[in-house]
């Protein structure tokens, strides 16, 4: 799995049409292996995310939980914490 496609269901706030387009974005990159596509491609490339996208939005409007939602700050707080004990503290670069 691309590990640039974040979780998006039961946020708060809510996801953005931007998260889940960027999501999309990144699954068809996956897949296809294009970080770009060429101009012959990039309808099609262009048409999956889209489809991939409105998907998404239906699959996210479906989904029940029982559970709060979580919150983003926390949740991010959380991602870095994990990042810094994975790969240790990245030295800052100086103010030039």
């Amino acid at each position: 799995m691309c590990r640039n496609i974040k979780p998006l269901f039961n946020f708060e706030p809510p996801v953005t049409e931007d998260e889940v387009r960027a999501a999309a974005l990144q699954y068809v990159r996956k897949v296809s292996g294009f970080t770009r596509p060429s101009h012959a491609n990039e309808a099609a490339f262009e048409a999956a995310v889209d489809e991939i996208s409105a998907i998404s939005r239906k699959l996210l409007g479906s989904l029940e939980t029982n559970l709060p939602p979580k919150d983003r700050a926390e949740e991010a707080m959380k991602a870095k914490a994990r990042n810094i004990r994975r790969f240790g503290e990245t030295p800052r670069r100086a103010a030039v």
